[in-house]
């Protein structure tokens, strides 16, 4: 038996990729704790079978980590690491400590945006191994800005001085004894599959949820393509245009598509919320509010919704992708790799931070078609929803992905290198 600790930022889509890994290894006999800013969201995903040590950081969204909506491009990825991930760093070291000490784990999984977790670890002499919920690291997303680059690797000097060990050498984003990548070549692409060191490619961590019996699933008309449109639980702020954009480009093809949009801000005006399970689209814990407080789940439809848009605050999205036809989305990584383990093709519309780089794996893979978010027309949302629709390499594609991410072994795969590296550190 073996001990593991996780070391995780307080989001959302970092953390339950984490979760099914954690459960296989205490279903396994190991020992399993959590580190995260966040206890009670950690509770929420991960359940009570282990315990989550407190550290200080920074809330998303709140104060000084509150990034405007509006930041695009290189500012919106220095404000991130500024405001938000080297901040985080600092204040989780000292819980980090104190769980290594109390935990005495034999490994440390440190998410690749916990950067605290790999750097305690290097200091106590302990091995540890990341695990890259997103594959846009791969593809060094800051190549082309080598200032910012230059200024990322002064930040993170300062970092290892003040948190990990002087002496070691480490990015804190990679260990050198394992990292644990939750996609496949077949997406992230050939740039990713030439970088060197212990990367295993483990596919995304893919666990059942409960699906929430309140969604009205005999509103789906299977006479029609069904589309989900959603931008994840981090970007609603951003999302009143393009979601009415995509409102009015289904709405024009609604003698052949239906739309489900997920619209947590009730931007749209258009839907109302009510408790409605376990499961939300692209949250599963709840839907974020400014103040860092969460809604319930789920939603019903108000009275004006109709028979060819349902737009609700969060739907089961787990289960509702065993059912659409294609996916509108923020290229998210986690959005985008649910998607595709279902077979379903993509129209990406990224943002900011990693969503650029996920979006352009997924044209370059032929799964999906990419348009501007800022910018997009209703016509060219609904060229590429037609495109995507009924052109059958993209379905191929997709459904090749899915195959892959598959056979890769998900969180199957990731417990056994975990113990694998355990059992070579004893």
């Amino acid at each position: 038996m073996s001990g593991f600790l996780f070391v995780v930022p307080p989001l959302v889509g970092h953390i339950n990729p984490a979760v099914g890994v954690a459960d296989l290894l205490l279903a396994r006999g190991h020992r399993v704790a959590w580190a995260c800013a966040d206890p009670g969201l950690v509770g929420r995903l991960a359940g009570d079978r282990a315990p989550v040590f407190p550290c200080a950081g920074p809330v998303p969204g709140v104060g000084e980590a509150r990034r405007p909506p509006d930041l695009r491009g290189p500012e919106a990825l220095k404000f991130l690491w500024e405001w938000y991930l080297l901040p985080l760093a600092e204040a989780m070291a000292p819980g980090v400590r104190a769980a290594v000490e109390t935990f005495r784990p034999d490994v440390v999984v440190a998410d690749q945006q916990a950067f605290s977790g790999g750097l305690v670890a290097e200091r106590a002499g302990l091995p540890w191994a990341t695990s890259a919920t997103t594959s846009a690291e791969f593809a060094d997303p800051l190549a082309g800005l080598p200032r910012v680059t230059e200024w990322l690797a002064e930040r993170l000097a300062d970092l290892r001085r003040s948190v990990g060990d002087p002496a070691g050498d480490a990015d804190p984003r990679f260990s050198p004894h394992l990292v644990l990548a939750f996609s496949t070549v077949e997406l992230a692409g050939p740039t990713a599959a030439a970088r060197g060191g212990p990367i295993r490619w483990v596919g995304p961590s893919i666990t059942a949820r409960p699906a929430a019996a309140d969604f009205p699933w005999d509103w789906l008309d299977p006479g029609r393509a069904t589309v989900l449109v959603t931008l994840g639980t981090a970007n609603a702020d951003a999302g009143g245009r393009f979601l009415a954009v995509c409102r009015e480009a289904l709405r024009a093809r609604a003698d052949r598509v239906q739309g489900v949009v997920v619209d947590p801000r009730n931007t749209l005006g258009t839907s109302r919320l009510r408790s409605l399970g376990a499961d939300a689209a692209s949250s599963r814990d709840g839907i974020p509010s400014p103040d860092g407080t969460r809604a319930p789940y789920g939603a019903q439809p108000s009275p004006g919704h109709d028979k060819d848009l349902l737009v609700l605050p969060a739907v089961p999205q787990l289960a509702l992708l065993e059912r659409v036809d294609a996916v509108v989305c923020h290229a998210g990584h986690n959005t985008v790799c649910e998607a595709l383990w279902h077979g379903v093709p993509l129209v990406v519309a990224p943002i900011r931070d990693d969503q650029p780089v996920v979006a352009g794996q997924v044209v370059d893979a032929g799964a999906g078609v990419r348009v501007r978010f800022g910018r997009v027309t209703a016509a060219r949302l609904g060229a590429a929803l037609d495109a995507v629709l009924h052109e059958a390499g993209h379905r191929a594609a997709a459904e090749r992905i899915g195959t892959a991410f598959r056979a890769a072994g998900g969180a199957t795969a990731a417990a056994d290198s975990l113990e694998q590296l355990a059992w070579e550190y004893r």
